[in-house]
């Protein structure tokens, strides 16, 4: 099994899942990092002390804050993670669901295993590393062989995902939305309408649905 893991992930949340799926597969000692420069910095590092990384775990979307960043998004931390040092295994951990960017990410980019962050993903990611590990390229089961119906997002939708991440609570959601006259105001309105869009994403969290969000351009 492998022995020196990278994480570069700057969701907490996620990073459970992923903390969870190492300690099953006893991992000793894996590195994580929120910022893909940091990434970058780290396989440098290690490869130039002869002691490289064997494996890069690697969202697509990162967050931008106060600090600034060279590579921004986890597809060019793969090309440059790629140019340093080519035999490194890459197993993708992100939200996005649509087929033609996971196609590119193993055709175009080289990646070996591709998961998507939904229920019961710490299976799925035992089973990737496992999987790569072993030489062999790994897709999560609902991704194989099928283009996903995207789903249609409206204004108010919008709306609502880009006040979360534009660091608007949820709570004060609702005052935003009656002091704009903006119909179904409710903090049950709002509520139930997240859940909707959740739901129909198969997505668990506000924090993932922001990132499917960024990924797909829909903010």
């Amino acid at each position: 099994m492998f022995t020196k893991v990278l994480i570069a992930e700057d969701f907490e949340s996620s990073n459970i899942s992923v903390q969870k799926a190492l300690e099953d597969l006893k991992i000793p000692n894996p590195k994580y990092v929120s910022y893909c420069d940091d990434a970058i910095s780290w396989i440098k590092k290690k490869a130039d002390e002869n002691d490289p990384f064997e494996l890069l775990i690697t969202d697509l979307s990162f967050e931008e804050d106060h600090r600034e960043q060279v590579i921004k998004n986890g597809q060019q931390l793969i090309n440059a993670a790629k140019a340093l040092q080519p035999d490194l295994k890459i197993i993708v951990f992100s939200v996005n669901k649509k087929q033609s960017i996971t196609e590119d990410l193993f055709e175009k980019q080289q990646i070996n295993g591709y998961v998507r962050k939904a229920r019961e993903d710490v299976k799925d990611l035992k089973k990737a590393i496992k999987s790569v590990y072993n030489s062999e390229k790994y897709i999560s089961y609902d991704l194989k062989g099928k283009e996903k119906s995207a789903f249609e997002f409206s204004e108010y939708d919008t709306l609502l995902v880009s006040l979360l991440a534009n660091g608007i609570l949820l709570k004060d959601i609702p005052n935003y939305l009656k002091e704009n006259e903006i119909k179904r105001s409710s903090m049950s309105a709002v509520e139930k309408r997240l859940k909707d869009i959740k739901d129909a994403l198969n997505i668990n969290s506000n924090e993932q649905l922001i990132a499917f969000c960024k990924d797909f351009g829909v903010i």
